[in-house]
């Protein structure tokens, strides 16, 4: 389950890195390319390039709808055996209607089924709780590579902010709780200064105290 949130403490990453580090790409083996090309179009997810080479060399750049991160797939870009890749997992914040949707668009998905404990077995249906990360579906494309469809309705600290509407409320409603203890004792400045600070601490990875220290320093750095 991808349930880790970055934590400098518990793996002894320098909670001062600063280098940013995005996952971009990720190659998935097939062994037709335009079969490969046509079923993931069909799950409507975005064609950004074909690029023929030499000696036959093709590389197909799909996006899933959202997704910060693409899909590589083509000939002569891996010599991994196709459908050798499992559980590429695709976030959702409504597992139900995304299957509903993959079945229209012909993808062959799993029933929906959840863990009531780490390392139990699946068992049927959502989770009954509604849990965030927790209710999960599969399905694979033509050479049975797979994908892991997790619904994630509220993320968990540390993970960026939702780039739904409630998400993104939530973080400006966190952002201003501590901007508002900040203030009486701050030096003149735009809201919009912590605001920023704030926000960006908060998506890569750090705790609200530690994006409040961030946003503070900021702030009177900017001042000089």
């Amino acid at each position: 389950m991808s349930t880790q949130t970055p934590n400098e403490r518990a793996n002894g990453a320098s909670s001062d890195a600063t280098l940013e580090t995005k996952l971009e790409v990720v190659v998935v083996p097939v062994a037709d390319v335009e079969r490969s090309k046509a079923f993931y179009l069909g799950l409507g997810w975005r064609l950004d390039a074909d690029f023929p080479g030499a000696n036959g060399f093709r590389a197909v750049q799909v996006t899933p709808p959202g997704s910060p991160c693409s899909v590589h797939f083509g000939r002569g870009v891996t010599s991994a055996t196709p459908g050798s890749v499992q559980n590429l997992y695709l976030v959702v914040d409504d597992i139900q209607a995304a299957r509903a949707e993959l079945l229209r668009r012909g993808a062959g998905v799993s029933d929906v089924f959840h863990f009531k404990g780490i390392g139990e077995k699946p068992a049927p249906g959502p989770d009954p709780a509604g849990r965030s990360y927790n209710s999960f579906a599969t399905f694979k494309d033509p050479d049975g590579n797979s994908f892991l469809l997790q619904e994630i309705k509220q993320p968990l600290p540390g993970r960026g902010f939702s780039a739904d509407v409630a998400g993104l409320t939530e973080l400006l409603r966190e952002t201003e709780k501590h901007h508002g203890e900040y203030e009486p004792t701050a030096p003149k400045h735009h809201w919009s200064q912590w605001y920023a600070a704030y926000i960006i601490a908060r998506e890569r990875g750090r705790t609200a105290e530690e994006a409040a220290g961030d946003a503070r320093r900021h702030v009177e750095e900017a001042r000089g």
